[in-house]
C-alpha cells in the first residue's frame, strides 16, 4: 500500500515525506471531511496555509482539500502537522437567503455558485420547495433545511459531500456498498443499548383551544413498558388539532423502544466509505443478532504501518449517533 500526499505552492508541486499516521474524517452532515498528516521538512519544501493539498491511496486520489492549519514541535521541528478541510469548510459561512420554486439541487447549486465552490455530480432531488426565508444561517443548515423538507415531502433522504474536490448530492438509497462487516472484519466494537436517551413510552400533546380557553390533551401511551420502565413522557404543545391523535400515534411508534449506538473499531479499511454509505453488518451484540444494513454515519479512516483501519459510527433502526 502506497501513500501519497500532494501540495501545490503557487506553480510549484512538492510531494513532502509522510510520517505514518495519516487519519481522514468524514461526518455524514454539519461538519466538512478533514485529514491530518505529519510532514517531514524537506529541503525546498515551502507551502501556506490555502495551499490545496490531495492525498492518494495506490495511485487512487482519495482526498482533496486546502491547508488550513500547520503546527510543529519543539522537540521535533522538522515534522509539520498540517491539517486539510475540503470544501465543506465554507459551508460554515453565514448568509441570508430568500427563495422560490427551488429544489434542493438548485438551492446546493445557488450556494456553490455564490461561494465559488466547484460541483460534481449533484442528482435531481426534483421537489420543489415553495420558498424559504434562511435569516443569518450557516451554509451547512440553509442546504440541510432545504435537504429536510425535500425529505418530508419525498420520503427519500440525500447525502452531500465532497468527492476528491467536487461537491456532490447521492440519494442514500445509491450508497450501498457490496461491502460485509462481521465479526472477521471488525477488530472490535462498543455497542450501548439504553433507554434513557430518546425513548419515550407516553405521548402527551397539548393544544390550547383560544375560542373555548381551555387545553386539549392528546395521549398515546404503552402499559406494558410503563410497567417494565416507568412513565418516560414526550411532552409538546401543538399548533393545530389536525391530526394530532395520529402524530401522537406516530410519536409512540418512533420513540417507543430501546435505543442502541454502536461504534465499529479496528475495521479493515476499504476507501469507498464515507459518511452515508449503507454497510451490511452481521454481529452478534449479546442482547440482539445484527444481520441488516446500517448507514455510517462518520467514518475515521487511520493509514499507518502499511495498513488501512477504519472506526465507523453506525445509524439505522433503533441505532443512533
Amino acid at each position: 500500500m502506497t501513500y501519497e500526499l500532494l501540495i501545490q505552492h503557487g506553480s510549484q508541486i512538492m510531494l513532502p515525506p509522510v510520517v505514518e499516521g495519516v487519519t481522514i474524517e468524514w461526518e455524514r452532515q454539519g461538519q466538512p471531511g478533514k485529514l491530518v498528516a505529519d510532514v517531514v521538512k524537506s529541503p525546498g519544501l515551502s507551502f501556506q496555509e490555502g495551499d490545496p493539498c490531495r492525498f492518494s491511496v495506490d495511485g487512487t486520489p482519495v482526498f482533496y482539500g486546502f491547508v488550513f492549519d500547520k503546527s510543529r514541535k519543539g522537540s521535533n521541528p522538522n515534522v509539520i502537522t498540517i491539517t486539510v478541510y475540503d470544501q465543506l469548510y465554507y459551508f460554515k459561512n453565514k448568509d441570508t437567503y430568500v427563495y422560490s420554486n427551488k429544489t434542493a439541487t438548485e438551492v446546493i447549486r445557488m450556494v456553490a455558485e455564490d461561494f465559488q465552490l466547484q460541483c460534481g455530480a449533484l442528482e435531481d432531488t426534483g421537489y420543489k420547495i415553495a420558498s424559504r426565508v434562511e435569516d443569518n444561517q450557516t451554509l451547512f443548515d440553509i442546504v440541510q433545511n432545504a435537504l429536510d423538507e425535500t425529505l418530508k415531502a419525498t420520503g427519500q433522504m440525500y447525502v452531500l459531500f465532497d468527492d476528491v474536490g467536487k461537491l456532490t448530492l447521492r440519494a442514500l438509497g445509491s450508497m450501498k456498498l457490496g461491502m460485509l462487516i462481521d465479526d472477521e472484519a471488525a477488530g472490535d466494537y462498543n455497542y450501548k443499548s439504553s433507554i434513557s436517551s430518546q425513548t419515550y413510552d407516553k405521548i402527551k400533546l397539548s393544544y390550547e383551544n383560544k375560542d373555548t380557553g381551555k387545553r386539549e390533551i392528546y395521549v398515546a401511551q404503552d402499559g406494558s413498558h410503563i410497567n417494565q420502565w416507568g412513565v418516560l413522557q414526550y411532552y409538546e404543545k401543538i399548533n393545530s388539532t389536525a391530526n394530532a391523535k395520529a402524530m401522537a400515534d406516530a410519536l409512540l411508534g418512533l420513540y417507543n423502544t430501546k435505543t442502541r449506538t454502536l461504534k465499529l473499531q479496528n475495521v479493515l479499511g476499504d476507501i469507498r466509505v464515507r459518511a452515508g454509505t449503507l454497510l451490511v453488518v452481521m454481529l452478534g451484540l449479546g442482547d440482539i443478532n445484527l444481520s441488516n444494513y446500517l448507514m455510517v454515519e462518520q467514518v475515521k479512516h487511520t493509514f499507518s504501518d502499511n495498513q488501512h483501519l477504519m472506526e465507523c459510527k453506525m445509524r439505522g433502526g433503533t441505532f443512533v449517533s
